[in-house]
C-alpha cells in the first residue's frame, strides 16, 4: 500500500512529465552541472527530458582537499570517467578545469594546482578555465584568480566565472574587471551565477550572463522568465549547477517548459537553454556544434578501464529510444 508521500511523489513526477511535455523535441545544453555528485538515474532523466551536451566545472566538493593527489584524481575523472558515464546515456560531456576560489586560500595547496592545471586545460573535452574567481573576495582568491586569467588567455580559453554568493554585486564587478585589466576579451568570458542586480552590467560590458536555477535560492526559474522577457536571450544562458546540495539537474528544460507558458518564443528559449551556451564554448576548439546533430551510439555493455554503469545481472540498454528498463 502506498503511503501519503509515495503517491505525493508519484503525483508531482505525473505534474513534471506533463509540464515537460511543453519541450518534446527541444534540444538542451546544460553548461554548469557537476555530474560527479549526481547519480545515473539523473543522467537517464536528464536525456529523457532533451538534454544531449553538459559542461561539468572543476569546483569544490563539499570539504577540503587535502594534497595535489586528490586534485590530479578529481580533474582525472572529469576527463575520463563523467565523460564516459554521460555517453552511456546519450549526452556529450565536456569540463572545465580550474582551482576553486573557496580553495584558493589553502596557498600552500594552490600553488600545487597551479603547477597541475597546464597538464589538464589541453586535454580533450575541456573547454575552459572555471569554475574560478571569488568566493570571499580575500587577497588569495584575487591572486589566482589572476594567474588562472593569464593561463586562459595563453591557451585561448574561454573563462568561467564564479561569482560570489555574499556581496555579489561588487564581486561581479570586479570579477570583470580584473578580467578587463588582464586584456581577457569578455566574448570569451562566461559570468555565472547571475541575480537581476548584475545582470545589466555583465550585459553592458560585453560578457556572456549565465544564471543558475536553483531551488529555493539563487535564480528560480519564474525571475528567470521576467529576465528575458526584459532583456531578452543575447548572451544569456541558463544552468542548473546541480550538485551535491539541494539541486534539480532537470532545471533547464523545466525552464524552457515554464518560458513556454509564459509567452517567449521558441528561438529565445532555444538562444538561451542551448545556442548562446554552445556558442560561447566552441570558441575552446574542442566543441563544434556539429557534433550535436550526431546521436552517441549507446551500449552500456562498453566498459571504461574495466568498469560499467551496470551492475550484476543488469541488461545493457543499447537502444537510446527505448523506454522499457528490464
Amino acid at each position: 500500500m502506498c503511503t501519503y508521500h509515495e503517491q505525493d511523489r508519484a503525483s508531482m513526477g505525473q505534474r513534471v512529465a506533463l509540464e515537460l511535455d511543453l519541450v518534446k523535441g527541444y534540444r538542451f545544453f546544460d553548461p554548469h552541472v557537476h555530474m560527479v555528485s549526481r547519480t545515473t538515474d539523473d543522467y537517464q532523466a536528464m536525456a529523457d527530458a532533451g538534454v544531449i551536451g553538459l559542461i561539468e566545472p572543476a569546483f569544490w566538493v563539499g570539504q577540503p582537499r587535502t594534497g595535489i593527489d586528490t586534485y590530479r584524481d578529481y580533474y582525472a575523472s572529469l576527463v575520463g570517467w563523467e565523460r564516459f558515464r554521460a555517453s552511456q546515456f546519450g549526452i556529450r560531456h565536456f569540463c572545465t578545469i580550474g582551482l576553486n576560489s573557496r580553495e584558493a586560500n589553502n596557498e600552500a595547496l594552490a600553488e600545487q594546482v597551479m603547477e597541475l592545471l597546464p597538464f589538464f586545460i589541453h586535454k580533450e573535452g575541456v573547454v575552459g578555465v572555471g569554475e574560478i574567481g571569488f568566493d570571499d573576495q580575500t587577497a588569495a582568491e584575487e591572486k589566482y584568480y589572476r594567474l588562472q586569467l593569464e593561463l586562459a588567455k595563453e591557451a585561448g580559453l574561454p573563462v568561467q566565472v564564479h561569482t560570489p554568493h555574499r556581496d555579489k554585486t561588487k564581486g561581479t564587478s570586479r570579477s570583470m574587471d580584473i578580467a578587463l585589466e588582464h586584456k581577457l576579451d569578455p566574448a570569451m568570458v562566461i559570468i555565472d551565477h547571475n541575480t537581476e542586480e548584475t545582470v545589466k552590467e555583465v550585459l553592458d560590458k560585453g560578457f556572456w550572463a549565465a544564471f543558475t536555477i536553483y531551488p529555493f535560492t539563487k535564480m528560480g526559474n519564474e525571475r528567470m522568465v521576467q529576465i528575458v522577457k526584459q532583456y531578452g536571450s543575447e548572451r544569456i544562458m541558463v544552468n542548473s549547477a546541480a550538485d551535491w546540495g539541494i539541486s534539480d539537474p532537470l532545471a533547464v528544460p523545466k525552464t524552457a517548459a515554464l518560458m513556454v507558458k509564459s509567452g517567449i518564443t521558441k528561438n529565445d528559449i532555444e538562444k538561451v537553454c542551448y545556442e548562446n551556451a554552445i556558442a560561447a564554448f566552441t570558441q575552446s576548439g574542442q566543441l563544434d556544434e556539429a557534433l550535436f546533430d550526431e546521436k552517441i551510439r549507446i551500449d552500456q555493455a562498453e566498459k571504461f578501464e574495466g568498469n560499467s554503469v551496470l551492475r550484476g545481472g543488469q541488461q545493457p540498454r543499447r537502444d537510446a529510444d527505448s523506454i522499457i528498463i528490464s
